[in-house]
């Protein structure tokens, strides 16, 4: 096959090989270490969103490679640039999602003298990143991006950090675009399926859990399909609630904070887990402890698609390295029936039972917001969350229908739901994009709002305002009672701040004015704030502020 060959410079060279491999936007704050890529960007047909703050580009990179499965891709300077948009590095890491970096740097003439913003990204970003290099010809740039490419999106996925030195970049370069990165299937041997199956088919009290990367939304119906024949309940790792549509019989609810108790319990009673894609971290096991490290008494079962991380933590009685998605396509083809009994049925009501709203103080409760979502919103919506008690009363009571509709970090990163929101407004226009938000989780990103005006991504910000960090409270109640130190806020009227901006704004203090304001957020064709005024003592679902 003949290669059409770049006679640019290494900055258009860059943005031809991005384009060779399906890139059709990116995220990034603009820099003088990279204006050749900047100018490859402006006639090329990609769409270049311009964010506020790195995090947040970086952050709407990975929640795009979320949403599609390929690659985000994000630019950012150098120094105080890359160090910014770290956070969204760690983001992809820990949720295994595939993104691409790309670092402006110092000329390579000027190396190790600690020039302006010098670092060097290998060491910084390596602990970071699943592979962090430095492009030091223009006539290697395609090769990189193919490297690149491929890394991030095989095995497990993650992301990938390039440093594009300043005279690198701008200079001549010649060379061609290389063909998309090949995927490798990440199947198991049938025989390893068939053991699997048997195992499960022969448990008295089996449990999956799903969580991790590398799944698809054919993935996502072929577990349903998959637990449905053998009677399996399934739950979800934490803030993998999307993973299967949770009106699914077999659907038992979420294994991450705040679970509910029962279901720890069946945890712990389960004689045969089969974790799929699931790393069994800490969020997810409740510290280490539904499944005791190394040798859990429960027989596991271990599918993942990086072989180091098998035996990481918990022996498993079975591993088998294999990206889940596939693997659950397997499943379920191979599937043999099985009667759920009681041990399901009551998972399930456990489920349902969980599902009743808990009343918490206050005119304007968060139980009924999220309740008021499930009634209005489609399938197909996106919620998006960062860090914060906030998220605790969507994770219990909201119902995630499709797939890839539930966007929020597993690292806990406070400030990823609003760059998310943008990434998923931009991605799928036609459906609703709403990002629930603490007052300090939203302050840490509140410039996005911005972003999202220029670009018309019509987000729906829900602002739970309780004036203070209130996940930082609550542990200050239990550790250190009736001594808060360091946790208040001192907010701004949100609602005139999105209305600053030039988009829709109101108040919401009450019950009954949330479903009018929501309806006039959805109709109003801009994006969104609906400053939520909640009582400081309705901390969680389940503590209340003494």
């Amino acid at each position: 096959m003949t290669q059409k060959q770049s006679t640019g410079h290494g900055g258009t060279l860059l943005v031809e090989c991005l384009a060779a491999q399906g890139v059709d936007r990116v995220f990034c704050i603009p820099g003088e270490s990279f204006l050749a890529a900047l100018d490859g960007l402006r006639d090329s047909g990609i769409d270049t969103v311009v964010a506020r703050q790195e995090g947040g580009a970086a952050m709407m990179a990975e929640a795009t490679g979320k949403i599609t499965g390929r690659p985000g891709v994000a630019f950012v300077t150098r120094g105080p640039g890359a160090t910014n948009a770290s956070a969204g590095v760690h983001v992809a890491f820990q949720d295994s999602t595939p993104m691409v970096l790309f670092v402006g740097q110092v000329a390579s003439d000027q190396r190790d003298r600690e020039a302006f913003q010098e670092v060097d990204y290998r060491a910084m970003f390596g602990p970071l990143a699943k592979w962090v290099a430095e492009i030091d010809r223009a006539d290697r740039i395609p090769e990189y991006v193919s490297h690149a490419f491929h890394v991030a999106q095989n095995g497990r996925p993650g992301p990938v950090v390039l440093a594009l030195p300043e005279d690198m970049l701008s200079g001549p370069a010649t060379g061609a675009a290389l063909a998309p990165a090949v995927i490798t299937s990440g199947k198991a041997a049938e025989d390893d399926v068939a053991a699997v199956i048997d195992r499960l088919e022969g448990a008295e009290r089996p449990l999956v859990i799903v969580g991790g990367g590398g799944w698809s939304a054919e993935a996502a119906a072929a577990i349903g399909d998959f637990a449905e024949t053998m009677g399996l309940p399934v739950g979800a790792s934490f803030r993998c609630q999307d993973y299967l549509d949770n009106r699914h019989p077999n659907y038992v609810g979420d294994v991450g904070i705040g679970i509910n108790p029962t279901l720890a319990q069946r945890v712990r009673d389960a004689d045969v887990i089969l974790s799929l894609g699931a790393r069994l971290g800490e969020m997810t096991t409740s510290g280490y402890t539904l499944l005791t490290p190394p040798l859990p008494q429960q027989a596991l079962l271990h599918v993942h698609a990086d072989p180091d991380e098998i035996g990481r933590v918990y022996r498993p009685e079975m591993g088998v390295v294999a990206r889940p998605g596939p693997f659950a396509v397997q499943l379920a083809g191979a599937a043999r029936k099985r009667a759920g009994g009681d041990w399901l049925a009551q998972a399930r009501a456990d489920y349902t039972a969980w599902q009743v709203p808990q009343e918490t103080p206050g005119a304007l409760k968060m139980e009924n917001v999220i309740t008021h979502l499930n009634d209005v919103l489609g399938d197909d919506a996106s919620l998006t969350n960062g860090a914060g008690n906030y998220s605790a009363w969507l994770h219990r009571y909201y119902r995630y229908r499709g797939w890839r509709t539930q966007l929020a970090p597993t690292s806990g990163s406070m400030g990823y739901g609003l760059p998310a929101a943008i990434a998923a407004k931009l991605q799928n226009p036609d459906a609703d994009a709403i990002c629930l938000a603490g007052d300090g989780c939203f302050q840490m990103v509140s410039q996005e709002f911005g972003t999202a005006c220029e670009y018309g991504a019509n987000v729906i910000v829900i602002l739970c305002d309780n004036g203070m960090y209130g996940t930082i409270r609550m542990h200050q109640q239990r550790n250190y009672p009736h001594r808060p130190s360091g946790t208040s806020l001192k907010n701004p009227d949100f609602a005139a701040l999105a209305r600053s901006y030039g988009g829709f704004g109101a108040t919401v203090t009450t019950d009954a004015e949330f479903a009018p304001a929501l309806a006039e957020a959805r109709a109003a064709n801009v994006p969104a704030i609906l400053h939520l005024k909640t009582d400081p003592k309705a901390l969680s679902p389940k503590m209340l502020l003494e």
